[in-house]
């Protein structure tokens, strides 16, 4: 069997040329994304940027975030690619904001712990759990409660999506990655909820050469794996008068 266009090596391995190449044929319109990132550390740029170019809309992002103006996940929202946020953070940008206020945008807001969770309950099989974060409030409106020992808790649907874009510092050809210090983040679970994981890293090493103690995410949650070039921008620089 012949491998993608795109793919380099043999048909076992997961390995593209470009970030266009390796979401070839998995983008459709209306369809569910959960990515990886902690306001834009660890966020998948090439792949974000990918989609934007695709010109697919209608899209349900899970993120902690939707990045910034001019960046990350805020690429998706200049173009009006996403219809709706499911996230626990929605500050830094305007255009959310401007977006959502207008009724332009849909937003499921989620504690973050619950975001976190919801993504890796999804990757395990685990159609949903109970937990007390947000009884009480606006977040547990129209959602079962129940009590354990005393407690109240609510319960929360996981999240399986149609296609999680993640990125990694180092991986091997098969996709066993390591994450560098806090950009790990929602990358983990947010890999394993995905019906299909493309994930873009700052290296690929050779197989066995990484550590299997070391591994923070096991190659059978990626199906494809690309090699890009990181800007890496921090959302807000702070630095001392001199």
């Amino acid at each position: 069997m012949a491998a993608p266009d795109g793919q380099r090596g043999s048909k076992m391995r997961k390995i593209y040329d470009s970030a266009a190449a390796a979401l070839d044929g998995l983008l459709f319109d209306g369809m569910t994304i959960a990515a990886g990132g902690f306001g834009l550390c660890g966020i998948p740029e090439n792949l974000i940027a990918a989609i934007r170019d695709s010109g697919v809309k209608d899209l349900t992002i899970a993120s902690n975030n939707a990045g910034v103006d001019d960046f990350g996940l805020g690429l998706l929202l200049k173009t009006r690619q996403v219809k709706k946020m499911i996230s626990s953070y929605v500050g830094e940008n305007a255009e959310f904001m401007r977006q959502y206020l207008a009724g332009e945008l849909e937003l499921e807001f989620n504690p973050q712990g619950t975001l976190a969770e919801r993504m890796r309950a999804g990757g395990a099989g685990i159609p949903a759990f109970y937990t007390p974060t947000g009884v009480g409030t606006v977040i547990a409106e129209g959602k079962e409660h129940k009590e354990f020992d005393g407690r109240t808790y609510i319960l929360e649907r996981a999240i399986v999506a149609d296609l999680s874009i993640v990125k990694a510092w180092k991986a091997d050809p098969y996709g066993n990655a390591i994450f560098r210090k806090t950009a790990r983040n929602f990358n983990p679970p947010a890999a394993m909820c995905g019906k299909v994981c493309v994930m873009e890293v700052e290296e690929i090493v050779p197989v066995g050469s990484i550590d299997p103690d070391h591994v923070h995410l096991p190659g059978i949650y990626v199906h494809r794996l690309i090699q890009g070039r990181h800007e890496k921008r921090i959302e807000q620089r702070t630095v001392r008068a001199a």
